[in-house]
């Protein structure tokens, strides 16, 4: 696969995610105001509910509206619950592509080294030299603590007891806290690293041209007998598949060209 295909994957995931906390956020647009207590109204004004929901229309611009049951609304907390649940989500694929970042960036001598990340902290105090992926790191542990902060969320709102919930203000807190550490750290991430990857071609390629894991693409043409004994042939011998393809003669350099090209691997069924 090519490294356009990996990123896109990552770009897809990050949009889904998104698209889950938007649609969490509309459960939050559900209001109890006027329900006073418990949820019945006692000594809420007539009309007061109606007036508003009108009033923080038009100063947020949202379209917020009553909850069908104020009764209902004044315990539950699922709203929150939702939307806690839908950043936990996002960090978990947050933690996922920096992992992902971490390994592809590993090296140069003894790791994957197929990307480059900006340097933003060159040198290490006790190893010269040495660079790390510290802007991925710093968005795992922002999302540890996001996760952190659903567990608290979730378990205040299981909290509540008969009409009321008096765990409220630890959801607030957390919610709140959760919005500003992804908004900042997903910031960080995108400036500080994301938009200055670079790919390291010569490794990619290196990669493709020693592979033993593309005899795959060899098995409609020579079979899976056939091929799972070249591959065990090149891990012992240590010769790559194209060589021992041509010291057997299996295929001509026209067929090798077709087969084993990176780009039909990558996409066999055509873009």
């Amino acid at each position: 696969m090519t490294l356009g295909q990996e990123f896109e994957a990552f770009a897809l995931t990050i949009e889904g995610e998104i698209a889950g906390l938007e649609a969490g956020a509309r459960m939050l647009l559900h209001i109890n105001m006027g329900g006073t207590a418990v949820g019945t109204g006692l000594n809420a004004p007539s009309g007061y509910s109606d007036k508003v929901v009108e009033y923080l229309r038009k100063e947020t611009g949202f379209p917020f509206e009553l909850a069908p049951n104020l009764v209902e609304a004044t315990s539950d907390t699922q709203g929150f619950v939702t939307y806690s649940a839908h950043l936990r989500s996002l960090a978990i694929k947050l933690i996922k592509v920096c992992n992902d970042l971490r390994l592809m960036v590993s090296g140069p001598r003894s790791g994957f080294s197929e990307i480059n990340l900006p340097e933003r902290q060159p040198g290490s105090s006790i190893m010269p030299g040495k660079v790390n992926p510290v802007i991925p790191e710093v968005i795992n542990q922002v999302c540890f603590k996001i996760m952190g902060n659903d567990l608290t969320v979730s378990m205040a709102a299981q909290a509540a007891q008969l009409q009321l919930n008096v765990m409220e203000p630890v959801i607030a807190a957390s919610v709140l806290e959760s919005i500003r550490m992804m908004m900042n750290g997903s910031a960080t991430l995108r400036n500080n690293c994301i938009q200055g990857i670079t790919a390291n071609r010569e490794e990619c390629r290196h990669y493709v041209d020693h592979s033993v894991g593309v005899v795959t693409a060899l098995v409609p043409v020579l079979g899976y007998k056939p091929s799972t004994a070249l591959a065990a042939e090149a891990l012992k011998t240590g010769k790559g598949l194209v060589e021992l393809i041509r010291e057997k003669g299996l295929l001509t350099e026209a067929q090798i060209d077709e087969v084993l090209e990176p780009e039909r691997m990558a996409w066999p069924q055509g873009r």
